[in-house]
């Protein structure tokens, strides 16, 4: 046993320090980024944000929606074979989505036919698991990596420098950073492990940037001032579950409690999804994630507006005209408070 004794840092622990800017207005901030993948060769051009691939964010629906926005989404692994190649065989070619898979062999297999079905449609994949420092994620990523040298490859989840050094390596081209902090997460309640997700873009996009690779981070912004933070800790791209929940494009079950109109948003290791996709909870582990009602918000396009008019705000404080300047204009400040809440949490 041994205790690290260097404090890590969240979202609430900073603000960043507004610097003088010769921006005269947000319209003058430009938010896309453009990417050449270290292993694919594939270059990216868009604004690097993602839907999480949980099936009540990284649907169909929301892949049109975003994709139309320049942002990007991960659909989840549940879709049907048939569904996806259909879906990816009408996709337009400017598309940012993902497909997402597991580490099985029925995850290989089946991702193995539908992207002979849809071909090149299918350029990006996201690799997810909940802990990824096993030697079988390892393992699973160097045989997709040697059996499809062209594809881009998003995988995590990891927190640590050392290890995103090593998926670096090993064929990834973004590192899906994040242990914990989703909204709905519990794996450091139920199993005590965690990182405080700033810190963890901070170590992470160094360890991955000198190497020529990328980050995504994964989980714990509740605001669109979360993003620019992450951003200005060095992430590449976000992903986002919850601030995206709650949307008609999300496809989620709604309720009405007291008049009011809610949506089920879920982690995917609660035990919601695993009675939906695995039968129930296995005897041999705990749920680590849960179930929740969100208020429902109509169409995605208002909260586009709010999220991405914040990261905006964000360069203007500091003078930056692009997106790729943030994180060499952050500078973060302590804080022990966020917010004046006198007048209550909104």
């Amino acid at each position: 046993m041994r205790i690290e004794e260097e404090l890590k840092l969240d979202f609430k622990d900073v603000l960043i320090r507004p610097k003088r800017s010769t921006l005269t207005s947000r319209s003058e901030v430009d938010i896309s980024r453009d990417f050449v993948f270290r292993h694919s060769g594939a270059k990216y051009h868009g604004i690097p944000i993602v839907a999480a691939n949980m099936d009540t964010v990284g649907t169909f629906d929301m892949a049109r929606a975003l994709t139309g926005h320049q942002l990007a989404v991960a659909l989840h692994k549940h879709y049907a074979e048939a569904e996806l190649t259909a879906f990816f065989g009408a996709l337009p070619a400017a598309a940012t989505v993902f497909y997402s898979m597991g580490i099985t062999r029925e995850d290989y297999d089946k991702f193995r036919r539908v992207k002979e079905a849809a071909g090149d449609a299918i350029g990006l994949v996201c690799v997810d698991v909940a802990n990824g420092y096993t030697k079988n994620f390892v393992d699973f990523l160097h045989k997709l990596r040697a059996a499809y040298p062209q594809i881009t490859i998003m995988a995590g989840n990891v927190v640590t420098g050392e290890m995103t050094e090593e998926l670096v390596l090993d064929g990834v081209d973004i590192v899906k950073v994040g242990i914990g902090p989703g909204s709905v997460c519990t794996t450091r309640k139920v199993a005590g492990v965690g990182y405080p997700q700033l810190s963890a873009i901070i170590e992470c996009a160094d360890a991955a940037h000198g190497l020529g690779g990328l980050i995504c981070a994964d989980g714990g912004c509740t605001s669109p001032g979360d993003l620019a933070k992450a951003f200005g800790g060095g992430a590449d791209f976000i992903m986002l579950g919850g601030m995206l929940a709650g949307h008609d494009e999300c496809q989620g079950e709604i309720v009405e409690r007291d008049g009011v109109r809610k949506m089920r948003f879920y982690g995917m290791s609660s035990r919601a999804a695993m009675d939906k996709y695995a039968g129930g909870v296995a005897n041999y582990r705990a749920s680590e994630g849960k179930e929740v009602l969100v208020d429902y918000r109509g169409p995605i396009e208002n909260t586009l507006q709010e999220i991405l008019g914040g990261v905006r705000s964000a360069c203007t404080y500091v003078g930056a005209r692009k997106l790729k300047e943030l994180s060499k204009r952050t500078t973060f400040i302590r804080v022990t408070q966020q917010l004046n809440e006198v007048f209550g949490s909104q």
